[in-house]
């Protein structure tokens, strides 16, 4: 076996009266993100690179939305069996760097707690957050949405 690189993209409108988490944190926000679980497409899109780097599928095939079990779960619960499920397949997760796109809100005050809880949930010391924004353009840069890349490289154990 060799080292293996996946890719995960995660996106979710606006929705009233929800939480914003992003990375397992909340996040200052007059509006969460709509969603079956936690709405996370951070943590999301990093469950998806893991899973797809270990040839397990994506995160709708481990967690789908149509069951209840799933309804309102914190995404570390979606990204601990993820790591979970790549080390029974034979890997570890090396590292993983994911960027944020969003118009708001600005994640800078975040950055640090976010990078802290993630590389805690995943127990993945490299671990890197990034922030952009589409300068108005698109779903994101309209402000009705946001969305998440990731990358995840893992190792055979």
């Amino acid at each position: 076996m060799s080292a293996r690189v996946g890719i995960g993209f995660d996106a979710h409108r606006f929705a009233s009266g929800r939480a914003l988490i992003l990375g397992t944190i909340a996040v200052d926000h007059p509006e969460g993100l709509a969603g079956h679980s936690d709405g996370d497409v951070l943590t999301h899109a990093i469950v998806d690179a893991i899973l797809g780097a270990a040839g397990l599928g994506d995160i709708g095939s481990h967690f789908p939305s149509d069951d209840p079990t799933w309804k309102d779960a914190d995404g570390s619960v979606f990204l601990q069996r993820a790591v979970r499920l790549a080390r029974d397949a034979g890997y570890r997760v090396q590292s993983v760097d994911a960027t944020v796109v969003c118009e708001a809100p600005r994640l800078d005050p975040y950055r640090d707690k976010i990078q802290s809880a993630l590389k805690d949930a995943a127990g993945v010391e490299a671990l890197s957050v990034k922030a952009t924004t589409t300068d108005g353009m698109g779903f994101t840069g309209r402000g009705e949405g946001i969305a998440a890349l990731a990358v995840a490289l893992l190792e055979p154990v």
